[in-house]
């Protein structure tokens, strides 16, 4: 016996036997009355089903010869026993019920935890996990394992006791009450004095900011330093969020799906289905005054096309067009863009309708404007509005609207049938809102994009929980096929305009006012079921405008649908969206900040902020990126770190061009730095070894400029060869000419330019020595061969340009049946043919690997800001941006269609380069 545990033997000691061996099954037996454990029972009929039972070849003898009779009753035994095996095994081998549940939805957990499958296989995962005895875990019993979890529970615990004593505090105060209006009943005299008061609007200020809304005490704590979004619990569990303690732009937004849904959304926004986003953090602000008020301010904000207000512009002006495009501002005599944006004017009402109070003279007309933008360049946009509107007489004013309307976005070919089947006019004469029937007459639609350019439609909606769940839209026949194509050639939607509610503070505000679900649930079931709840006065209309764009400018790229409606609307309208059931099946796909991303980079359009260095939001985001990949990048070990001191360019040259781990602009113009600390070191991170990056510090905003596409090519064109400010660069889409994928912060090198000191019929002897910081003379062709071949008529009869180059390359072969003569004189003619270097050049001299080395850093032109592997294309693409200098002296020199819109990108990192053509976007 053991002394330290006096009185266990080595048998006591030993632990407890698994769920399923021979010393529990006595104690199984007991406690599950004498039946079998779950597990072993399954086993058994497992096995039972895999038996297949036979018969012995002599059955079918008699003395010895065979018996036909037997013989076939034989086989007919086996067939039969194999008929029932399979059955069996079919039955056995069933399928889970959390393998009853989409791909999408399955979890690891699911078999664990009844509560993970949907309520329809609740009852079959309990009755499962009983059978197999599985382990459970019941939460109210659960012991909390962490401290946190401890406090949590403590606290649940607390604030359940103080529920409790409130409610009954409630309860006795009720029968008090109730007990002396009992009393005072026989000595009241008169009717009772009532007072209704209605809910207090929200106010907004002129010129000035607005506070974000007041939240519910249970989620105020939550929202001290951020916003949430209308559908902020809605995507908080099916989304990934941004850091409560880190929120974007100040609100707290989903930045994609928990699910994998990179190739899934790319279907969905250009094969078949949609994509929805809740856009409610996109800024929008209200501009009022006069005309020409008005059109000053817009002007000052760079909307001086003449298209805009001549004739051209007078649907953009009368509410039935948008306009959108970059607004900029004027600092130091030249403009500095601000950010993208979209303007929408509301429709005059009718002359007879505006009169002045106390006068019959009609008023002077107001005009009133949406400004949607991003909330990146918000406060930048707001406070040059502010100055602009001060400066004019009479003077207008703006108003910040962001929490009053929002907004979401969908887009893909089964967009617009989702909108159809979610938005149920108010009204139900057509003659009220002529916007309403044309949205209705669209079904069909499979791109929003071959809608006329920037259109848009003004009407009003009625509660869509009151058609929930939404209903598939019937197909179209063959007369709306042609009311469809007839809608879209006349597009008659200036006919009987009125001014949108959504312009107007108190129809937004009374929108706002919706009936709770629990009286509507009421009035759904005092109804027939599976019909609609019918309107009444309690139900307001919800103002909305709809309007179309194109991030691309092809004519195949698929359009986007942007639904503006009061804020606290959106909410409703999603639950209706999400659940809609498209005719291709499934429901639109739920998408975050990536995916709004992803689609922007797979119609090869730029995305705001991040692919605009030349905006102060830009410069702002792409600060932010850089301490990003800075903190990762020290988290590193050691091995697994870019040595960017030594990183090996070829040629005799070490060390990445400027900072690694940003699109180092200030590297490319020499701009001084604003402070004498960097920004690593400002945000607190340090360097720990010497191969860190040379984090460079950030310049002022506003001194690296952004021109557009329209004053690039007017400078292309410009016969006095007119150079760009200073400082300028330009967007640019890469599309790469081979292989190769570029990522963000590649950098991008032109063409260099070829050695006119030497002439290509002079014969340079190998024995000169190489200079080990100099390049080959040939780099340009060497790139220029990289070029795919060009079909041709005897494509056929010739070799492809790698083969016959390596063909080159290779000795000539000594034929197997030469004699000794013939080998000698062969031997000799490749000794004396072969011009071997002396002294060979060091590694990495003429190429790297193989291929042609990267420019110098004279040649350097640009970054990268975003770039992958385009599934649209089916290569690698990138977004970038250029020096608008370097991109017209080199365009100027090579030509635009030919050598000029060459370059070669290179990852950050990295030594060897790819062949790319880019193009101004």
């Amino acid at each position: 016996m053991d002394k330290r545990n006096p009185g266990k033997g080595p048998e006591q000691r030993k632990r407890k036997e698994a769920p399923g061996s021979a010393a529990n099954t006595k104690k199984n037996d007991q406690s599950s009355g004498g039946r079998a454990p779950g597990r072993p029972q399954k086993r058994v009929k497992i096995q039972d089903a895999r038996f297949i039972r036979t018969q012995p070849a002599e059955a079918a003898l008699e003395d010895g010869k065979l018996d036909l009779q037997k013989f076939l009753n034989a086989r007919e035994f086996e067939i039969k026993a194999l008929e029932s095996s399979m059955q069996k095994c079919k039955a056995a081998n069933s399928t889970r019920s959390f393998q009853q549940v989409p791909r999408a939805m399955r979890r690891r957990t699911a078999s664990h935890n009844v509560k993970r499958v949907p309520k329809r296989l609740r009852e079959r995962a309990k009755r499962e996990q009983i059978e197999d005895n599985t382990p459970t875990v019941d939460a109210k019993k659960r012991r909390p394992r962490t401290t946190r979890a401890r406090i949590r529970a403590e606290n649940a615990k607390r604030l359940h006791i103080l529920a409790n004593k409130k409610r009954k505090r409630q309860q006795e105060k009720a029968l008090g009450d109730s007990e002396t209006a009992a009393g005072a009943e026989g000595s009241k005299k008169g009717p009772e004095l009532t007072i209704q008061t209605r809910q207090a609007r929200p106010k907004i200020r002129r010129n000035a900011l607005n506070a974000p809304p007041k939240q519910k005490s249970k989620f105020r704590k939550r929202q001290i330093n951020k916003t949430w979004l209308p559908t902020h619990l809605w995507h908080a569990k099916r989304a990934t969020m941004t850091e409560p303690s880190k929120p974007l732009w100040k609100f707290a937004i989903p930045l994609t799906s928990t699910e994998k849904c990179y190739r899934p959304t790319h279907r969905a926004s250009g094969q078949k289905g949609a994509v929805a986003w809740d856009m409610s953090y996109m800024s929008t602000i209200g501009l009022y005054g006069t005309a020409e008020g008005v059109e000053r301010v817009l002007r000052a904000l760079g909307l001086t096309q003449e298209g805009l207000w001549g004739n051209r512009g007078q649907k953009w002006r009368s509410g039935t067009r948008t306009w959108s495009g970059i607004l900029s501002k004027q600092r130091k005599g030249s403009p500095q863009d601000i950010g993208p944006a979209t303007i929408i004017w509301n429709p005059e009402a009718p002359r007879e309708d505006v009169v002045m109070e106390g006068s019959d003279t009609p008023a002077k007309p107001q005009k009133q404007l949406l400004i949607r933008t991003h909330p990146a360049c918000f406060l930048e946009l707001f406070d040059e509005l502010v100055k602009l509107v001060k400066m004019q007489t009479p003077q207008p004013h703006v108003e910040d609207l962001r929490y009053e309307i929002g907004s979401i976005e969908l887009t893909g070919p089964g967009s617009t049938e989702s909108l159809i089947g979610i938005l149920q006019p108010y009204y139900d004469k057509q003659d009220t809102e002529c916007h309403a029937r044309v949205f209705k007459s669209l079904f069909g639609v499979v791109n929003p994009s071959s809608l006329p350019k920037n259109a848009l439609l003004a009407f009003s909606i009625k509660d869509p929980r009151l058609d929930y769940p939404p209903k598939r839209v019937n197909c179209s026949s063959g007369s709306k096929e042609t009311s469809l194509v007839e809608t879209l050639t006349k597009w008659p939607v200036e006919e009987g305009l009125k001014p949108s509610g959504l312009f107007n503070r108190d129809v937004r505000f009374k929108a706002s006012l919706l009936p709770t679900q629990k009286s509507i649930n009421r009035r759904k079931g005092s109804g027939i079921p599976g019909q609609s709840v019918q309107v009444t006065s309690a139900d307001p209309p919800i103002p909305i405008i709809l309007f179309t764009s194109k991030l691309a400018t092809a004519s195949h790229a698929q359009g986007t649908w942007t639904l503006l409606a009061p804020w606290k609307c959106i909410l409703p309208l999603w639950y209706s969206l999400m659940h809609y059931p498209l005719t291709t099946g499934g429901n639109p796909r739920l998408g975050g900040l990536d995916e709004v991303r992803q689609v922007a980079f797979e119609q090869g359009a730029p995305w705001f902020p991040g692919d605009f260095p030349g905006t102060e939001a830009g410069y702002n985001w792409e600060v932010a990126e850089r301490i990003k990949r800075k903190r990762e990048w020290d988290k590193r070990p050691k091995s697994k770190k870019v040595a960017w001191e030594s990183l090996d360019l070829g040629a005799g040259r070490k060390g990445e061009l400027g900072d690694g781990l940003a699109c180092d602009f200030e590297f490319l113009f020499g701009i001084p730095k604003s402070t004498p600390e960097s920004v690593g070191e400002a945000q607190g991170s340090t360097s720990g070894s010497s191969s860190g990056p040379r984090h460079a510090t950030s310049p002022l905003p506003g001194e690296i400029r952004q021109i557009s596409k329209s004053r690039f090519n007017s400078l292309l064109a410009s016969p006095d060869l007119e150079r760009p400010p200073a400082h300028s660069i330009i967007k640019i889409r890469l599309s790469l000419v081979t292989r190769g994928v570029a990522n963000t912060c590649a950098r991008i090198y032109r063409l260099p330019s070829r050695n006119l000191g030497t002439s290509s019929q002079t014969e340079v002897p190998s024995t000169l020595p190489h200079d080990s910081n100099s390049l080959p003379p040939d780099l340009r062709d060497q790139w220029l061969r990289q070029l795919p071949l060009k079909p041709s008529a005897n494509k056929k009869n010739r070799l492809p340009a790698t083969q016959a180059r390596s063909q080159k390359q290779k000795p000539q072969r000594i034929p197997a049946d030469a004699n000794m003569e013939t080998r000698k004189a062969l031997v000799a003619k490749t000794l004396l043919t072969t011009k071997a270097e002396y002294p060979p050049p060091p590694a990495n001299q003429l190429s790297m690997s193989g291929y042609p080395l990267c420019p110098n850093e004279e040649d350097l032109i640009g970054f990268v800001t975003s770039g992958s592997f385009c599934l649209s294309e089916g290569k690698g693409m990138a977004i970038g941006s250029i020096s608008a200098a370097k991109a017209l002296e080199t365009l100027r020199t090579a030509g635009e269609g030919k050598e000029g819109s060459l370059c070669i990108v290179r990852n950050a990192g990295e030594s060897v380069g790819w062949l790319a053509r880019w193009e101004a976007v």
